[in-house]
């Protein structure tokens, strides 16, 4: 395989060839080409390889697809074309409305890695799952962390088994029926491994986010992280055969050209889906409750096939749970869950006391719904709490038994986090493994970041936040089996799910929402009904409640019972009902 590398600032650079063990590793001078590339040698696959820069390294290649000594070892030439695809039948997954799982391979099962995880995707199948979403798998500092400060953008991280072991675990996915959702990070790098400045202007300080510097998508020789960008979501689809990617926080990718990179990326995503025939799906996670993320581009739009909303969540949680710290604050009501299944974002255009400003712009009546992901769990909003706790550990089995419905059930697309299906109560904590100093500082950071929340008056007395650098706060936080605890509740929320996957033909239809508009309404406190196809009546109160519905009763939780046209829900209990 040929060698290319983007350095356009440069006057020479050279390839380090050989295992870093050998001090006779061979040195080849790379020859200048046009646009600021730079061609070296033929390598074979499995040769170990980094490059200097006007003398200074050897750094690990940009694109690197394999990183065996870790982020700041040399790398390692991956030939995708080795694997031996075996889903010549595999004609895609189209993302809308489709039953999303949001996986972190290395909390999934003991072993933490791609392999592993195979063995589970049967069981993920006969759940109803259609889309297993995998948080960041590119090479990140240390053996265990959520991945969202990866480096290598182009590899798999080695602890998961490597660039070959995502290879086998989408091929596996594929045979179940299975699509394979890929989490990306283009808004940042980490802050260890990072090399990418070392070669050129991958980075601008003409615009800043949260963790410092942008990438340059719009000053001075951004066509070379621009073309980073979509080369790597591109490659992801080709050499990997992935169905979707989802898109980091995407409202910091700071982009001030005449086309924005994520047009730019739909367009090119576009045109792939075409040649390969299969659909190709990118779904954005937004801060900006702003359609335009999912307009087509031909109107003017960024071309995303969806978008994450967070509204529907934070409605649903704090409706739940009676919790209205931090942004909670804006939520809580029947009336915000209300509009978020009426109108999508609670936020469109309304003043938000969090953020002490008007936020968002209304939804069109005629944008589907199914361009919306939403959930009642995911690992921001379980793993960013002080201990990482799940709903499943404060909820009772009939609250539980609701946020499923409400989320399954949904004129959105849906998505479930690992071993939300079954009321998983191990915590999701936020784990690292980084070397010193930085080790102390994301320690610290952590405990100072959640110092004056208000956490003691939520847990009921002191809180000790985890430390997200001891190795045990990586431990607790896996599944165990990767499918969960056996007995009660565990047993009935499985059941649950398997018929609130077996109704989900009835909502997936837009007309029929367009005949059964959706809309949440109290006939009495914490007696709760949502209106569409299949309308839900839950009795969160301790009483009784007492519901006229004539409609067939298609679903139950707990006891319910049937006199006349009137549902009698005990307490905790859910009915479905359909029309």
């Amino acid at each position: 395989m040929t060698q290319r590398v983007w350095a356009p600032e440069a006057a020479s650079v050279v390839a380090v060839v050989g295992s870093p063990e050998y001090a006779d590793r061979e040195r080849v001078e790379l020859t200048r080409e046009a646009d600021g590339w730079w061609s070296g040698p033929t390598l074979t696959h499995g040769t170990d390889y980094a490059y200097e820069v006007d003398g200074d390294g050897p750094w690990p290649d940009p694109r690197s697809a394999w990183q065996p000594y870790g982020v700041h070892g040399p790398s390692r030439v991956f030939d995708a074309s080795r694997h031996r695809w075996q889903d010549a039948a595999w004609r895609g997954v189209d993302a809308l409305g489709a039953v999303f799982y949001e996986m972190h391979v290395g909390t999934f099962t003991q072993q933490g890695t791609l392999d592993s995880a195979i063995v589970q995707l049967a069981d993920l199948k006969a759940t109803g799952v259609d889309i297993v979403e995998l948080m960041p798998v590119a090479p990140f500092p240390g053996r265990h962390g959520w991945g969202y400060d990866g480096v290598a953008l182009y590899g798999v991280h080695e602890a998961y088994g490597g660039p070959a072991a995502l290879q086998r675990f989408v091929d596996a996915a594929h045979r179940e029926g299975l699509g394979v959702c890929l989490d990306v990070v283009y808004n940042h790098l980490g802050p260890d491994g990072n090399y990418l400045s070392k070669f050129g202007p991958y980075f601008t300080d003409a615009h800043h986010t949260p963790w410092g510097w942008a990438v340059n998508l719009d000053q001075p020789d951004a066509t070379g992280m621009r073309r980073f960008i979509c080369d790597n979501a591109l490659r992801w689809f080709e050499d990997f055969h992935i169905d979707c990617l989802r898109l980091d926080a995407v409202h910091e990718l700071r982009d001030d050209s005449e086309r924005h990179i994520l047009a730019q990326l739909s367009d090119e995503v576009a045109q792939l889906s075409d040649r390969v025939g299969r659909p190709l799906g990118l779904v954005a996670e937004s801060d900006l409750n702003d359609a335009r993320m999912v307009t087509p581009t031909a109107d003017g739009g960024l071309g995303m096939t969806a978008q994450w909303n967070d509204d529907v969540h934070h409605a649903l949680h704090a409706y739940l749970t009676g919790e209205r710290h931090g942004y909670y604050v804006d939520f809580g009501s029947v009336e915000a869950l209300d509009k978020v299944y009426r109108e999508v974002f609670w936020h469109n255009g309304t003043h938000s006391p969090f953020r002490g400003k008007d936020w968002g712009a209304p939804v069109a009546p005629d944008v589907d719904r199914r361009r919306f992901v939403v959930c009642a769990s995911n690992h921001d909003q379980v793993g960013n709490r002080a201990i990482g706790d799940r709903p499943s550990t404060t909820l009772s089995a009939g609250a539980q038994a609701t946020s499923l419905a409400l989320i399954l059930l949904s004129p959105f697309t849906p998505m479930l986090f690992m071993g939300e299906e079954y009321g998983e109560r191990r915590p999701f904590m936020f784990f690292t493994d980084h070397d010193e100093p930085l080790a102390t500082a994301v320690s610290e950071g952590r405990m100072s970041e959640f110092a004056g929340h208000g956490w003691e008056s939520l847990y009921g007395g002191d809180v000790r936040v985890p430390d997200p650098q001891d190795r045990t706060t990586f431990l607790r936080s896996k599944l165990g089996s990767g499918i969960g605890s056996e007995g009660e509740p565990h047993d009935s929320l499985r059941r649950w799910v398997s018929d609130l996957m077996a109704l989900r033909p009835r909502v997936s239809d837009r007309a029929a929402w367009e005949r059964h508009a959706p809309g949440a309404s109290e006939s009495a406190p914490r007696v709760l009904t949502v209106n569409g196809p299949v309308t839900l009546h839950a009795n969160l109160s301790e009483a009784s409640a007492r519901i006229h519905d004539a409609g067939d009763v298609v679903g139950t939780f707990g006891e319910i019972a049937r006199e006349g046209d009137t549902v009698v829900l005990g307490a905790d209990a859910v009915a479905l009902v359909a029309h």
